[in-house]
């Protein structure tokens, strides 16, 4: 979840609105890599999720990092809520979930390098205390009640919220954990092509990625049911957006539908604003509710743009939001699959003529199959195996084509095309298997 945005100063034109993203477009050689994960902090001794406050918690280990390896704390309210350095940062989802947003790189080599410096140092800190974290797309066994909730105004708007227009709300929140990767565009022409390739192929990310089939104790029925939640959440703001795909879709087009996705919250001072449910087309008439009289700014804009969620959403860049959280080869994997596709001319075109096809009803159904049977499954004869061989492929063509050995970290997703199992299909295996029906082993495997 993101922190509060800093996009500018009074909106005067609504021009301005599609030129928050159009400012992103940049050549090719000032396109950079930014990838962000979650993953869970967990008590070795009693198996419980890592509490914000105490002795063995969050708030001890945004200290130790502040103290031993020069982060600077981020704070809501008095309350340290994140910290940052070097233009990356540590921040908190609802449920205590731990996420790096990793600084802008220029290549995939320097993102591992990154995730196993900001590993190495969590662990110097949290391993004394009795306190490891897991990459996983679902918390296995934990209730809504178990988890603790983080000193966030945003969240405390959301979690209320959540509940009033979906089934899955605060299950996304508080008990699911993604790896997702932040790419440039050079134009809106880019960014067009760029989004529809992403949106279209999000499905063979969710399959490949793949983490999370044990929710409340035991199976659930579904390889990604991370996934699963998103597909019952809040239809108005989720999915894998149609439009897109339509003649004369651009950043205006874009813009159309963030307007009318119901506010959350209104920014001012440290302090949340509830604005549930309000428009943000009444906020730029003087209108809202929530703020009688007062217009809306830059900033506001780029926080309303913060609470869409499709599968990949637009900002100054694109996000592919599909994938489950994993171990460190899969958190690196995801980068590079999407790299190898969007940074290179040649693969891109042929990524696009791959699913250029695709009906926007298969495009659906093939999301549902990836969540429920990852590469198992296929709709309207579309198999996700075959497809994730292909877009793997073209990848890895990408990837060589950049002359950095960046192909090196498909190697998890080689593996699963070679076998058709994924990280899912393996605990799963294990579960019925040498864990005879128990997940106590889980939180060991799992750990970073």
């Amino acid at each position: 979840m993101s922190i509060p945005q800093s996009g500018g100063g009074p909106i005067e034109d609504f021009a301005q609105l599609a030129g928050l993203m159009e400012a992103g477009c940049k050549p090719k050689d000032r396109w950079r890599i930014g990838t962000e994960h979650e993953k869970f902090g967990w008590l070795t001794d009693s198996r419980m999720p890592l509490p914000y406050a105490g002795e063995r918690s969050i708030s001890a280990i945004f200290q130790g990092l502040q103290d031993r390896f020069g982060w600077q704390p981020v704070t809501e309210a008095g309350n340290v809520i994140g910290v940052q350095r070097n233009g990356a940062n540590v921040s908190l989802e609802p449920g205590g979930q731990f996420e790096l947003s990793g600084a802008p790189l220029e290549n995939i080599v320097q993102g591992a390098a990154e995730l196993r410096n900001h590993l190495d140092e969590v662990e110097q800190i949290a391993g004394p205390m009795g306190v490891r974290f897991m990459g996983i797309g679902a918390a296995p066994e934990w209730r809504h009640e178990d988890m603790p909730r983080m000193p966030k105004g945003r969240y405390r708007l959301m979690t209320d919220y959540m509940g009033r227009v979906g089934t899955h709300g605060t299950q996304m929140m508080y008990r699911t954990c993604t790896v997702q990767v932040n790419l440039d565009f050079a134009s809106e022409a880019d960014m067009v092509k760029k989004l529809r390739v992403a949106l279209a192929l999000q499905p063979v990310a969710t399959a490949l990625f793949a983490s999370s089939p044990f929710f409340d104790g035991k199976p659930n029925g579904h390889r990604s049911w991370r996934s699963r939640i998103w597909r019952s959440l809040d239809d108005s703001r989720t999915g894998m957006l149609p439009f897109a795909f339509e003649d004369g879709f651009g950043f205006q087009a874009y813009v159309d539908w963030v307007l009318d996705v119901p506010m959350y919250f209104v920014y001012r001072d440290g302090v949340y604003h509830n604005a549930l449910g309000q428009s943000f087309r009444d906020f730029l008439k003087g209108e809202l509710p929530a703020l009688p009289g007062e217009k809306p700014t830059l900033s506001d804009w780029a926080d309303h743009l913060t609470t869409v969620f499709p599968e990949a959403r637009v900002k100054k860049y694109i996000e592919m939001r599909g994938a489950d959280a994993g171990d460190e080869a899969h958190l690196n994997a995801l980068p590079a699959f999407w790299v190898g596709l969007m940074y290179d001319q040649t693969a891109l075109d042929a990524a696009w003529d791959l699913v250029k096809g695709l009906t926007a009803e298969t495009r659906e159904a093939l999301r549902v199959a990836a969540s429920v049977s990852a590469l198992q499954g296929e709709a309207d004869g579309v198999k996700l195996w075959d497809l994730a061989r292909a877009a793997v492929g073209l990848s890895h063509a990408g990837l060589a084509a950049r002359g950095l050995g960046e192909e090196n970290f498909l190697a998890p997703l080689m593996q699963s095309l070679a076998t058709g199992e994924v990280q899912a299909d393996r605990w799963l295996k294990l579960y019925d298997g040498a864990w005879n029906g128990s997940l106590a082993p889980i939180y060991e495997a799992a750990s970073l």
